[in-house]
């Protein structure tokens, strides 16, 4: 038996629970639209063509943004195919994912879709084959109220009301030589600014996404955000991350070890941004949009040639649909808890994607929805995290790990909401065979129970929920946990996630 310790430290706490930080994501890639969210002939099918099983698992998952429409996809992407009569849109090839859109999900369907589920969406504009003109015109046709060709083009196609996006992602992925307009950075930094510029000088109010590194592994990562930021540290607000991890050959023990690396990699980025800021004289913090996260078995799927281009040109094919286990589930959970650690200067995410495509919600056209392992520890935290982060001392044993080192085998981050009278804390441990037991001081919060605990672990961490047993792994009840004192005893089986919540008093 492993033993750690936690302690909190109420009197300063290190920045607010956001809202943002529980977002996901919505891209013309697969059957993330088509068969997932959008299917008009499903039996559960609304007037709109919206799956409505799958809008009662994206309510309980607690969604609160959703990116849209891409990713990679957005690069050749054409936004007004997707508006006005359906028999009028033309269907178009989709480059990024060699398929082809029937753009019967466009715009006005994505923004109906997100105010039936009170979801706040994050708009990406197309600065692969298109740029500033295109970008404007869309920002008219979303947020003009009326008196313009392109506002009242958006009332002539039912939807009078302005939509008042406020967030917006200039691009996506620049960096990448796999992206339709691939640019080096200081040509998409020119490009970047010009557009920020533009756009705000229609609407001020907008906050504004800059393309970060794709990865922390790009060959060009750091020196990238340094020079996208020299152009338009003045004009945006955010400068977005992308991270995924999967298990290589077996070595669980660097997997369950990932979210160090997602550690550095926030702190690398906010120090850059800090560093051209006080090179500009900009006293201005730049805040990060982590708008790309997940577990991702990308090698695989590249292996197997799944995202590689073919002579078939298909609707919405099966591609990069990973079923997820019991050990992926418990690096979503710890990546989610990187999040709320770096809250201070992670102030928006966005997991990838919804549904089917690398999702927690998996679906059946026609047929049946399910959660996926990965859908419990964000569905959780989003539920029981409120409030502020509290600062969380960590004491615990360390695990040898091929990739990364020696790693602490406890990771944990703690909320408080006053208002509410509860505190969160969630944990996982990262052992590979022993459990843990964590004794956690949370005095300063003066907690009077336990409210719940749950933990979702199993004796086969390779264990997943599928179609014929959507059920098979789900948080359990963790009767381990005792409360004296204001100290906190629970035990953590090995190779799993653990959400608390307990009774503090109400200010």
């Amino acid at each position: 038996m492993l033993n750690a310790s936690l302690r909190v430290d109420a009197a300063t706490p290190l920045a607010p629970v956001h809202r943002r930080t529980f977002g996901s994501f919505v891209e013309h890639m697969g059957r993330c639209v088509y068969t997932g969210v959008y299917e008009p002939d499903h039996p559960t099918a609304d007037a709109d063509g919206f799956r409505r099983d799958v809008a009662d698992l994206v309510r309980e998952l607690g969604v609160t943004t959703v990116r849209y429409p891409g990713g990679n996809f957005v690069s050749g992407y054409r936004w007004e195919d997707g508006i006005g009569p359906k028999d009028q849109r033309p269907v178009r090839r989709d480059l990024a994912w060699h398929s082809l859109e029937t753009n019967q999900f466009g715009l006005n369907e994505f923004m109906t879709w997100c105010r039936r589920m009170d979801i706040e969406p994050m708009m990406a504009v197309n600065l692969g084959t298109r740029g500033l003109q295109e970008a404007l015109d869309l920002l008219e046709y979303t947020n003009h109220p009326s008196g313009t060709h392109l506002s009242d083009l958006r009332a002539a196609h039912g939807h009078a009301d302005p939509y008042d996006i406020r967030m917006w992602c200039l691009g996506n992925e620049m960096d990448g030589p796999w992206q339709i307009g691939h640019l080096d950075a200081r040509s998409y930094g020119r490009k970047a600014a010009q557009v920020a510029r533009a756009m705000k000088m229609a609407d001020r109010d907008l906050e504004l996404v800059v393309c970060g590194s794709s990865g922390s592994a790009m060959p060009t990562f750091g020196a990238w955000e340094a020079t996208v930021l020299e152009e338009t540290y003045d004009a945006v607000e955010y400068i977005s991350l992308h991270a995924y991890y999967e298990e290589h050959d077996g070595d669980l023990a660097s997997f369950l070890g990932s979210v160090t690396d997602m550690d550095h990699f926030i702190e690398s980025v906010v120090s850059t941004a800090d560093a051209v800021g006080a090179r500009l004289g900009n006293r201005k913090r730049i805040q990060l949009s982590f708008d790309e996260w997940n577990v991702w078995y990308l090698s695989r799927h590249q292996a197997q040639a799944e995202v590689q281009p073919t002579d078939d040109w298909r609707v919405a094919p099966r591609v990069i649909e990973d079923q997820y286990n019991v050990a992926d589930a418990v690096v979503v959970g710890n990546m989610l808890i990187s999040l709320l650690r770096h809250s201070d200067r992670v102030t928006a995410a966005s997991q990838a994607q919804l549904a089917n495509v690398i999702a927690p919600i998996m679906t059946e056209p026609g047929g049946a929805a399910w959660r996926q392992t990965i859908f419990h520890p964000f569905a959780l935290t989003a539920a029981a995290a409120s409030g502020h982060v509290l600062r969380a001392e960590v004491t615990a044993p360390v695990q040898d790990t091929a990739k990364y080192g020696e790693v602490p085998v406890l990771d944990a981050a703690v909320t408080t909401d006053s208002e509410t009278g509860r505190a969160a804390l969630f944990a996982v441990n990262r052992s590979t065979d022993q459990p843990l037991t964590l004794e956690a001081d949370l005095r300063e919060l003066d907690p009077s129970g336990v409210a719940e605990a749950l933990t979702l672990a199993d004796e086969d961490v390779y264990a997943a929920n599928t179609m014929d047993d959507p059920d098979r792994v789900a948080p359990q009840p963790n009767k381990t946990a005792r409360l004296d004192g204001g100290r906190l005893t629970v035990t953590l089986p090995p190779v799993s996630w653990t959400a608390l919540t307990l009774s503090i008093p109400r200010k």
